[in-house]
């Protein structure tokens, strides 16, 4: 496993920002808020996992630079899980003593196995367009926050602009829509909602798996060959997504017949199949290439110009950075937010900052504040409702970047709520858990 201080770094470095280049002996005394950052940078999810990871820990740094969250320093250290759950688990246990302030995973399967640790730890999970889709519901899981968006989400909004395009949904009887997915809890999740929409609209669906890590799908797409669908979705991660758009070259599937979701659709995903990608789609979780974002601009004047960033400049802006920074930003609100009940200037517990994540009330004023113009749209969670966001926009690689080609697109909640109850409900029987009263709700 590989560790990385903050503190330390700030130590050693005499060059560093002036408003983090504090001795060791002070810095230790200072208020700390501390965040456990959990990464892969190596192994076969490493070209995905790392710019997320360096995106993530800018973010920290700039709050630092600025002073930190209301005069408290942020501290943080990784831990390297290789996108495995067992390794995760082994770094959620490694840092959790250290005043862990929430745990964001990086992977559905890690965020399977916290699920049932967080409550007993009382620190929060925010896994912001992945994990579990039923802990959207707050009522029954307390410790998750499935922050703007899940596969549920993610899966009714590629339905909607697939019909939009088809000129109605009407227009999908009959069709023929193929999901590729990474066989592990991550690929598995939109399944209950394409069975779903393909009852409601009558479209014939199919799942093909793929083996981790993904690099053999001659298989899958063999059977896509021949049932010949007229979508194929792709939930994919790391080198199988890269690897599907070849196979898809091969076979000679179209490409804007191909939809991924939005950890099939960055910069790594596309740049090693040259133009065989044009046309290929993904949604995205808001967010896509920001790289006119004023925290852009930020990262590079305060960070990057002064040789303190933590990866490539290059970078700074892309796709996964750029999620990695709002994660990041989104794990300080949530602090920002509990210190207005607990005390401004003031270290943060686990507990107290999942009051935080639970009454986030990032209205688009606040996010144009900190640099988001543009970029996201508001965010507002409270106890019944921990995703606190359902848009989502697609975009299209052009061959050289990803542009916009739908407008916002909001999922259908008359569909989603009623599955994500019964799926939380089915949790909390299993569990033997009982729905949060509204006494609970206000602590």
């Amino acid at each position: 496993m590989k560790f990385k201080s903050l503190a330390m770094a700030v130590a050693i470095s005499a060059a560093g920002l002036s408003s983090l280049a504090t001795a060791p002996d002070a810095f230790a005394q200072a208020k700390e808020q501390f965040f456990p950052v959990l990464v892969y940078r190596t192994g076969a999810y490493a070209p995905n996992g790392t710019p997320f990871a360096n995106g993530y820990v800018d973010y920290l740094k700039l709050v630092n630079a600025q002073g930190g969250i209301n005069g408290v320093k942020i501290t943080y250290e990784e831990c390297e899980t290789g996108y495995a759950t067992d390794k995760g688990v082994e770094c959620y246990e490694r840092l959790k003593g250290k005043g862990a302030t929430v745990f964001q995973p990086l992977s559905t399967g890690i965020t399977f196995a916290l699920t049932e640790k967080a409550p007993a730890d009382k620190i929060p999970l925010i896994t912001a367009g992945y994990g579990r889709s039923e802990s959207a519901d707050g009522q029954v899981f307390k410790w998750n926050f499935p922050l703007l968006g899940t596969y549920w989400v993610a899966a009714d909004v590629l339905i909607q602009h697939i019909a939009k395009k088809e000129g109605g949904f009407d227009k999908l009887k009959g069709k023929k829509i193929t999901l590729v997915y990474h066989d592990s809890p991550y690929g598995k999740e939109p399944i209950p909602m394409l069975t779903e929409r393909s009852k409601i609209h009558g479209f014939d669906f199919n799942a093909i798996p793929v083996t981790h890590p993904g690099v053999e799908q001659k298989a899958a797409w063999l059977q896509i060959r021949q049932n010949r669908p007229d979508y194929v979705l792709l939930w994919g991660w790391g080198v199988m997504n890269s690897t599907a758009l070849k196979e898809a070259v091969a076979t000679g599937f179209p490409r804007d017949k191909m939809y991924g979701v939005w950890w099939a659709g960055a910069e790594p995903d596309v740049k090693d199949v040259g133009d065989g990608a044009k046309g290929y789609n993904a949604v995205t979780i808001q967010h896509g290439q920001e790289y006119g974002a004023k925290v852009v601009k930020d990262v590079l004047a305060t960070l990057h110009g002064k040789g303190q960033g933590t990866g490539p400049k290059e970078e700074v802006g892309q796709v996964l950075y750029m999620r990695g920074l709002i994660s990041a930003m989104l794990g300080v609100e949530g602090v920002k937010r509990a210190q207005e009940r607990y005390g401004k200037g003031k270290v943060m517990t686990g507990e107290q900052a999942r009051w935080g994540y639970e009454n986030l009330a990032l209205d688009q004023k606040k996010l144009d504040a900190l640099g988001f113009a543009g970029v996201m749209r508001p965010v507002s969670t409270s106890c019944a409702d921990h995703m606190g966001a359902n848009w989502a926009r697609v975009h299209t690689w052009d061959g050289a970047k990803w542009v916009f080609t739908s407008d916002w697109l909001q999922s259908d909640e008359q569909i989603i709520k009623p599955m994500v109850k019964a799926a939380a409900d089915k949790y909390a029987t299993e569990k033997k858990l009982s729905r949060r009263t509204p006494e609970d709700c206000q602590t």
